[in-house]
Formats: C-alpha cells, structure tokens, sequence
C-alpha cells in the first residue's frame, strides 16, 4: 500500500488561482479609470463648438483622426497587465510541473526501498528461524532524485526505513519507507510508502 505525499495536492494551485483573480481585479480597476478618463474627455469634447477640436485648435473636427494619448496609454496598460497575469499563470505552472516530477521520483525511490524490505528473508517459524527484516538491515540511503532532466541542481532525497513487529503470533510486521526531500521554492516534504508482511511471504 503506497501512499502519497503528505500535502500531495500541488500547493501551486492556489497560488496560480489567486494570481488569475489578482490579475481579474487589475483589469477591472484598469478599466474603470479607463472609463473615468473616456468620460472627462467627452465632457472636454462636449464643451467645444462642433465644429472645433478640443486638442487641435482652429482646425476643423474632421480633420483630426486617431486615438488621443490618455486612450493609447490605457490600452497599453490594459495589455500590459493581461499578458503580466498570463506570465505568471505560465510560470507557476512550470513550477507545478517540476515539483510533481520531483514528487513522483521520491514516491518511486520510496518503493523501491518497500521492495528492498520485502526481498529480505521473514521466517521465524522455520529451521533454523530466520528473520533479516530488520531496521538495522536497512539504513538511511541518500540518493539524488531524476527528474527527467539535467538542467538545474540536482536534489538529494534520503530514505527512511521504519519496520514496526505488530505481532508474534501470527508473526506480523509494518514496513514503512519514508522517502524525504527539499524543494527550493517550497520547503521539506516527505513522500511514504507502507505495506504489511507476514512470515515466508
């Protein structure tokens, strides 16, 4: 029985929910002042001849094409912040992704240690009796995780093996490995594979 990583929800989802709702409250409030200054601007409009340009002068309405400043300016910022939340959804999901490559590697290091418990000989009852499914047998190995890749540093796991006798008669064990290793943007996690053994098996 594997069981997953304490905390195994990615915790970069909330955070990549929160810069989408950031980035939704920024074009809101662009787009009011944007209007606000649409507004001003029609008042200024509203209060010259017709046939007079608030920003030309003497030159006639007609004549004067394009988009004022204020509206260049404001679309601009309106870009700028949709692609600026757009970018960091994109970066926090890498970051997503890598660290559920680095939980996978330490959940598969994990079960190989399991597998390295359920390898050793487990029979009291025999003759003579025999029981190498020990703790001592079993020290903490350190070992770097793969990823997938070589790009980057690389990031060291340790593996700890727990064997617990639950009972002597039937004889009965728990085997635990917990596989721990540090992700750089997050902190210490601990990935767990545990299983039951009983004798000759």
């Amino acid at each position: 029985m594997a069981i997953p990583a304490r905390g195994a929800a990615c915790p970069h989802v909330s955070i990549s929910a929160e810069i989408v709702a950031r980035m939704i409250n920024g074009v809101k409030a662009a787009l009011r002042h944007c209007a606000k200054i649409i507004h001003t601007v029609n008042i200024l409009n509203s209060s010259h001849s017709p046939n007079q340009s608030p920003l030309v002068g003497d030159r006639p309405t007609g004549l004067v094409r394009g988009f004022t400043l204020a509206e260049v300016l404001f679309s601009l910022l309106i870009v700028g912040v949709s692609l600026g939340g757009i970018l960091g959804v994109y970066i926090e999901s890498a970051v997503c992704s890598d660290w559920s490559a680095h939980s996978v590697s330490a959940q598969m290091n994990a079960l190989n240690g399991l597998e390295l418990c359920r390898a050793a000989k487990y029979d009291p009852r025999g003759t003579p009796p025999t029981d190498l499914l020990v703790s001592s047998n079993f020290p903490q190995r350190i070992f770097v995780l793969d990823v997938g890749t070589s790009v980057g540093q690389n990031t060291y796991a340790t593996n700890t093996t727990t064997i617990v006798t639950l009972s002597t008669n039937p004889p009965l064990k728990m085997v635990r490995v917990d596989c721990t290793w540090y992700y750089r943007r997050k902190g210490l996690y601990t990935n767990t594979a545990i299983t039951y053994r009983a004798a000759n098996q």
